[in-house]
């Protein structure tokens, strides 16, 4: 499946078209993981959001953690994050393809 999102711009860490597949995405995520304990709390993603360049960070943050924090943690952990990926292909200008080498998303700019 190949995702693309017309707000995220391309990095180093996608492909030649501007995807990125769903590891590459989940390393990209991993970039706001300011505390490093392995899961994206609601104030990460909101920088995330922000950095896609979207507006209402804290809402849409707020949005996607009540549909893909599925054990209600309040983090989003590495088996949650293709539930994120749903909401936000749900709920945002992410469209979904088929392509021969797996899922892919839209290029995001990687956080240095």
């Amino acid at each position: 499946m190949a995702i693309r999102n017309k707000g995220m711009t391309g990095g180093s860490a996608t492909t030649k078209n501007g995807e990125m597949t769903l590891d590459q995405f989940k390393k990209w995520l991993k970039h706001f993981d300011e505390d490093k304990d392995g899961r994206i709390s609601r104030e990460e993603l909101e920088e995330a959001v922000h950095y896609a360049g979207s507006w209402f960070g804290g809402w849409r943050s707020k949005r996607a953690m009540r549909a893909a924090d599925g054990n209600g943690s309040g983090f989003i952990e590495d088996h949650e994050i293709e539930k994120l990926v749903e909401f936000a292909r749900k709920h945002t200008q992410l469209t979904a393809s088929a392509t021969q080498n797996g899922s892919t998303l839209a290029g995001c700019a990687r956080k240095n």
